[in-house]
């Protein structure tokens, strides 16, 4: 028979089962409100160094850091690169920042423009956590700082000294064979390695849009599922890509001209200036457009031997494809190249080569 007592006693305890659900509904609305159980990945596809897609992508970063509480960040970068620009977060100058960007002369990312994202980040999104996982580009010079850095802390034990000593052997591998077959399989494996170690916390990313198509193929080789193709693979529904390179259109930096090349005009896409002054003294900057449908009316054309790096370009380079790239003097002076790209490698690294316009 129930009792005065028990009586009593169930809308205590209901109260209790009430708080307790209400407590848990909160509990579990503060850890999606902070980021740390959508396991949501949103990947944005980009030209490199582009400012309508840098201010684009900060947006959108702004965003899910106000709004939905993220703080991952992942980057086109290297492992230690990013672990480097996490020091620099806590800092209280931008020394670091500054080492890397001397680190980047010659390649897409060394733009001032690129710079000004990351100082903005800094100062407006100050508790974001970049994750690097690209292989080791600047694995001579940003790898080994870093490794310097960590055994002047006594960190030579740590687990991010050795996951930087293997980014430097990824890096180090790649640049040697030419592998991007490597490269894009690597990211894959480094993203889910730093995606798979936060708990189930949503994530944005930034890469060139090459690595971020869902139905695309490697870019280079056209021969293995690019890094979106193979994350869509293990994630499904939880990844979410956006390609942004239309804006470049929309920017008159980066705008569509026109290039007459003996009697045919090309359509010419222009993705704007790499600063040289750091790099060769005797130079300013050199400027790049790609010439649409352009392959098969050079593809014949002598070759001068004179190579340039797929990464010192500010966009993705595929195969079968013309450049024109215009490189200004410490004078003012202009001298103009004319590059193909046909897949050919040099000291490790894929590379166009000029050609002679007759």
């Amino acid at each position: 028979m129930e009792t005065k007592r028990n009586r009593k006693a169930i809308p205590a305890i209901t109260l209790a089962v009430v708080l307790l659900i209400f407590a848990g509904w909160f509990a579990m609305r503060f850890s999606i409100k902070s980021g740390q159980s959508s396991g949501e990945i949103y990947l944005y596809g980009e030209e490199h160094s582009v400012t309508a897609i840098l201010e684009k992508e900060f947006e959108l970063w702004s965003s899910y850091y106000q709004n939905d509480g993220m703080r991952d960040l992942f980057v086109e970068l290297p492992y230690y690169t990013a672990a480097y620009m996490n020091l620099w977060m806590k800092s209280d100058n931008d020394d670091i920042l500054h080492s890397l960007y001397q680190d980047w002369a010659g390649t897409a990312l060394y733009s001032q423009e690129v710079i000004n994202f990351y100082k903005r980040i800094k100062n407006e999104c100050p508790e974001t956590v970049f994750h690097g996982t690209d292989v080791g580009h600047q694995y001579d010079t940003t790898g080994e700082r870093f490794l310097e850095h960590l055994a002047s802390t006594g960190q030579q034990q740590s687990e991010v000294y050795r996951l930087s000593q293997e980014n430097i052997r990824q890096g180090q591998y790649y640049y040697q064979h030419s592998d991007s077959v490597y490269r894009e399989n690597t990211m894959v494996e480094n993203f889910i390695r730093e995606f798979d170690s936060l708990n189930a916390a949503g994530v944005m990313g930034i890469y060139g849009s090459a690595h971020t198509n869902i139905k695309a193929m490697d870019y280079a080789t056209k021969s293995v599922p690019c890094m979106a193709n193979q994350l869509n693979e293990k994630y499904g529904s939880a990844l979410h890509t956006e390609d942004l390179t239309p804006l470049a259109l929309h920017n008159e930096a980066y705008r569509t001209d026109t290039i007459k090349i003996g009697e045919k005009a090309y359509t010419a896409l222009y993705f704007g200036k790499v600063d040289l002054s750091a790099v060769f003294p005797d130079y300013q900057c050199r400027e790049f457009w790609r010439l649409e449908n352009a392959y098969d009316d050079f593809k014949d054309y002598s070759k001068t031997g004179n190579l340039l790096p797929y990464n010192n370009y500010p966009m993705e380079i595929e195969t079968g494809q013309i450049f024109v790239i215009d490189y200004t003097k410490a004078d003012g002076s202009i001298v103009r190249e004319y590059h193909r790209a046909d897949g050919n490698a040099w000291q490790g690294s894929l590379a166009t080569e000029e050609f002679i316009v007759e």
